[in-house]
């Protein structure tokens, strides 16, 4: 457990001086991002790029009756210097306010409450990683990028609600690159380094590299059998989940789930997905001021429930739970099944492996058919063995069927996979999904 941080102290003195310069009928909401990240580029086992990044914003947000207005600026550490920042801002809004209209779908968290994760983590020595990664990948081309640091969000109530989240993490992605310019991509994240765990994801990432100096399996468009790895069903998930569990989209008839929602479809019994705040890997809190507690989509195969966000409540009379406000899920678990790791391939017998999938879109977003491209690691296999690789190929499948009708078996042990964003800030949340085996996934060229 982390003691007070620095930055935990800033915020909160932000907060405070915030709150003491409102007038009596006005409420702050503030919300706070911080990070303080180490970067790291490879190319061929060595160092290419490093970089540091120690950033912060705050964003006030002054509420007037049923009238906002909202502002952003950077802390600069300076309290004397922030605290003029702070009321230069507070001037502005009010200004802004005059003339603003009301804001017919305004609804925010008017309980106290209290909200704290803090938890440092075990990350590389930023000295020893670069000589780590080089002995590992001796006489391998190994071209990667490491991400790994602090990151903060807080959020303050002037009606007295405060929660804070501060994390130690690292992200990790690579690939290995043959001479034919074929790649098998990888990845190590989490809260806790070990040089032993990264050996043995390179070592058996580069064990398969020598299937890629066979002849390619050309494959004809069509239906096979196939597995997909945590990776891939993650960009499967990550495509869908921008809006397939938003109760605006829902109720717009735009969600890719909305014949799942209203009953229509079903998925396989087998079938469980959550927004599940227990992985501890994004804040308990949303900017409207509501605790976030886990919610779960679909039980048993069939939706029970969307994320609402307190506008979409307000709009069309729903009850919020706690979902930001593009009402996408942040820490999305699927829930495991019966087949390990070690069977996998006995268990596909013949068929397609997809490590990875590419240009992941939606073709047919009513019937949550989505199209896009194999990538790395996609291999052919026969009798449990991996006989050749795999060239790209263009997909185009409905979810309905791949967690419907043609789910075969679910991987036993979900995968997490934090959010690897770092344009702009580095983000927070992620998934914990299986792999899984498929009777049939549908190839079109």
């Amino acid at each position: 457990m982390m003691q007070a941080s620095r930055s935990h102290e800033h915020f909160i003195a932000l907060a405070n001086e915030i709150e003491q310069r409102l007038a009596a009928h006005e409420i702050a909401l503030t919300s706070y991002s911080s990070e303080r990240s180490d970067f790291i580029r490879f190319n061929e086992g060595r160092v290419r790029q490093t970089g540091h990044v120690s950033q912060a914003s705050l964003t006030l947000r002054l509420i007037d009756g049923q009238r906002q207005a909202y502002a952003t600026l950077t802390p600069t550490g300076d309290m004397s210097a922030d605290a003029q920042s702070i009321a230069a801002t507070l001037t502005a809004l009010r200004e802004g306010l005059h003339d603003a209209p009301d804001d017919p779908h305004l609804l925010f968290d008017t309980t106290v409450w209290s909200e704290s994760t803090q938890r440092a983590g075990t990350l590389p020595s930023l000295d020893i990683l670069p000589l780590v990664v080089a002995e590992c990948s001796r006489g391998l081309d190994f071209v990667g990028f490491y991400a790994g640091g602090t990151m903060a969000r807080g959020f303050a109530s002037s009606l007295g609600s405060r929660g804070w989240y501060e994390v130690e993490n690292f992200n990790f992605s690579w690939s290995l690159y043959d001479a034919s310019g074929h790649a098998i991509k990888s990845h190590y994240a989490g809260d806790t380094w070990s040089d032993t765990v990264f050996a043995s994801k390179l070592e058996e990432a580069a064990a398969r590299l020598p299937i890629f100096t066979r002849q390619p399996r050309i494959l004809t468009p069509g239906r096979y059998r196939t597995y997909f790895a945590p990776a891939a069903l993650q960009e499967l998930m990550e495509t869908a989940s921008l809006s397939a569990f938003s109760a605006r989209m829902q109720a717009t008839a735009r969600n890719e789930f909305y014949r799942l929602n209203t009953g229509e479809v079903s998925l396989d019994p087998r079938v469980t997905l959550t927004e599940d705040l227990s992985l501890d890997i994004t804040p308990r809190f949303n900017g409207d001021g509501y605790q976030r507690q886990s919610v779960k989509l679909v039980e048993a195969g069939h939706a029970v429930s969307q994320l609402t966000n307190a506008r979409t409540a307000r709009e069309y009379g729903l009850t919020p739970n706690g979902a930001t406000a593009g009402e996408a899920p942040a820490a999305l678990s699927m829930q495991g099944g019966d087949l390990e790791a070690a069977d996998v391939l006995r268990a596909l017998d013949t068929g397609l492996y997809i490590g990875n999938l590419w240009y992941v879109n939606f073709s047919d977003r009513m019937n949550c058919r989505m199209t896009g491209m194999t990538r790395f690691a996609t291999f052919w296999v026969e009798h449990g063995r991996i006989v050749a690789p795999v060239d790209a190929m263009r997909f185009d499948d409905s979810l309905y069927r791949l967690l419907g009708s043609e789910l075969e078996r679910i991987g036993a042990a979900p995968e997490l996979l934090l959010n690897d964003w770092t344009w702009g800030e580095r983000a927070t949340g992620g998934m914990k999904l299986p792999g899984l085996l498929v009777r049939s996934f549908e190839l079109t060229l």
